[in-house]
């Protein structure tokens, strides 16, 4: 019987119980499942709802405080904890398709990659402006570049503990401004290790209203071409020469598209994620995007 730990770093979000609830709900077979919940405040302050939700749970619950403000201390402890064949990441926000363990799975095993990303499909409010709607501005997909996945994320992975794969820890110096997932999976890769997708592992992300806006998206995607911007090797005069005339090019194609207000976005978007590349390859400092301090620095929208 095959064996998975599914990991839920935890911050102060009540949503977590319709986390848990959607994993009761998995329709799974001869998979032996646990779930490690590491709760990331200073305080225990997420035990209380975790003892609650295991009253009538299907599998077994292991709660870690693992504090504070950290988003990587949090994901590290899931790994320390985590025994079973394979470790499954999901965010405190998200619900799972009844389908989406079985899917990762069977992809894992037909292809024998060590990691299988899921797709995350953003659920829209009724008030959320329409444009972000119809340009779908917030699911998440794999990104594939010449045929490969080089990087990936943990709002929906599935990852295979296997030497040396299995003793990579995500790096603590990236746990306030974001970026961890993606170094680490750059790392993965760097091992020889391999990433491919699983379109029916279905996960769900509500979109609240502090994100849908604009600027939040501007905040993130300057925040994820820092993140890649570090992580770039070779000449980085050249890596940064690169970047700003895709940026460049970017700002134009936002000025051509001026009166589409999907193509305007996704252009700006993209000339901001050039950017955001340039200052990583500079050396610029990220914004805090989670903790105590992720409030402060989301009262401006580029940093």
């Amino acid at each position: 019987m095959v064996s998975v730990d599914i990991c839920i770093c935890t911050f102060r979000r009540p949503f977590l119980a319709e986390t848990l609830a959607s994993v009761a709900a998995l329709a799974i077979e001869n998979v032996d499942v646990r779930v490690i919940i590491a709760d990331n405040d200073i305080t225990p302050s997420a035990q209380g709802l975790v003892d609650s939700a295991r009253a009538g749970f299907p599998h077994a619950i292991i709660y870690v405080h693992a504090p504070s403000a950290n988003i990587c201390i949090a994901r590290n402890a899931c790994l320390d904890a985590a025994s079973a064949d394979y470790v499954a990441f999901i965010d405190d926000d998200e619900t799972v398709s009844p389908q989406w363990l079985g899917a990762l799975l069977a992809t894992a095993q037909e292809t024998r990659a060590d990691a299988v990303l899921g797709p995350v499909r953003a659920v829209y409010d009724p008030e959320t402006p329409e444009w972000m709607v119809r340009g779908d501005f917030h699911s998440t997909l794999p990104v594939v570049v010449n045929g490969a996945i080089r990087t990936g994320y943990t709002c929906n992975v599935l990852i295979r503990r296997v030497e040396p794969l299995a003793a990579l820890r995500f790096d603590l110096s990236l746990g306030k401004s974001g970026g961890e997932d993606t170094d680490y999976f750059y790392r993965l890769t760097s091992l020889g290790g391999t990433i491919v997708e699983a379109p029916q592992a279905l996960v769900y992300e509500p979109v609240p209203a502090d994100r849908a806006v604009m600027a939040w998206l501007v905040r993130r995607r300057l925040r994820m071409g820092q993140t890649h911007g570090k992580l770039i090797g070779g000449s980085r005069l050249t890596a940064a020469a690169v970047a700003s005339a895709k940026a460049g090019f970017c700002v134009a194609m936002t000025g051509l598209t001026a009166f589409s207000p999907i193509a305007r976005r996704k252009n700006l978007l993209r000339a901001v994620l050039h950017m955001g590349v340039v200052g990583g390859i500079m050396g610029i400092r990220p914004a805090v995007h989670y903790g105590d301090g992720a409030a402060q620095s989301a009262s401006n929208p580029i940093h």
